[in-house]
């Protein structure tokens, strides 16, 4: 078996190989602080592998990143208080909606949302550089129907995004539980790394229905992005809130770039 696995992966050229696997230990590393991996990882498989159907690269990507968040989930989880109520609720939605959103990939071009996307980040990019004590301590004291209503209309909103794109989805679910719960950073990295393992998961069920994935190369990427995953959750709780918010400030400005690239190729 081991035998018949190297040899799927020798199918790959070894400079393709060694980007494919710094990109998922980097993905890694940024997903386990903030999210956003997606950014990394995704965009290496693309550029890598251009010849392949972009739902195989989607269920590689997914496989490998569900691997990660996993890891990075059961540290945060070891050092961070979690009210399984409100983990329970905002994870249901996040689910239904992420299978949704992977279904509605054969209905409707994920293109059409890149305008607004990018209009959101610059507002989010904006609004946490100039708002220099969010998300450094609790800022709200929520009963928990308030959470549960405002953590439902996020996980909905955010799990069909996972399922439909996907990069940055990380980095939307911390903004989210900052703004919207009043959590601080560290807090909200780690429900988010829990959720996005929720969502990763529910999309991912559709990729392996449909037999949209590379297997071998998955789990190769997938034991990379866990050891980034990993140092990077590590690093997060030893480091704290501040350090959080200048890799999620990182994280957004890539996203803007991406989509900013996105929109001047689709449009000039």
């Amino acid at each position: 078996m081991i035998e018949s696995f190297l040899e799927a992966l020798q199918a790959f050229p070894t400079a393709t190989l060694t980007f494919l696997v710094v990109s998922a230990f980097v993905a890694g590393f940024i997903d386990a602080v903030v999210g956003g991996g997606g950014l990394i990882q995704l965009p290496a498989l693309l550029i890598q592998l251009p010849q392949t159907a972009i739902p195989v690269l989607l269920g590689t990507n997914k496989i490998a990143a569900l691997t990660g968040t996993g890891l990075a989930a059961r540290r945060y989880a070891r050092r961070v208080r979690f009210d399984f109520r409100l983990l329970l609720v905002i994870g249901a939605f996040a689910l239904l909606f992420a299978y949704l959103g992977a279904k509605s990939l054969h209905y409707f071009n994920p293109e059409v949302l890149k305008p607004l996307l990018f209009v959101i980040l610059l507002f989010i990019a904006s609004y946490t550089y100039f708002k220099k004590e969010l998300g450094q301590a609790q800022s709200k004291s929520l009963s928990l129907r308030k959470q549960l209503y405002y953590g439902s209309v996020l996980a909905m909103v955010v799990g069909f995004y996972d399922g439909f794109i996907g990069p940055g989805t990380g980095s939307f679910l911390v903004l989210g539980f900052v703004v919207l719960l009043g959590f601080e950073f560290l807090k909200a990295s780690a429900y988010a790394k829990v959720i996005n393992v929720m969502t990763n998961f529910s999309a991912l069920l559709v990729f392996v229905q449909q037999g949209n994935y590379l297997f071998e190369l998955a789990i190769l990427l997938a034991v990379c992005n866990g050891t980034g995953s990993w140092l990077g959750s590590v690093t997060a709780l030893k480091r704290g809130n501040t350090f959080i918010r200048k890799i999620f400030l990182l994280i957004v400005l890539l996203l803007l770039i991406r989509y900013g690239a996105d929109l001047y190729l689709q449009y000039r």
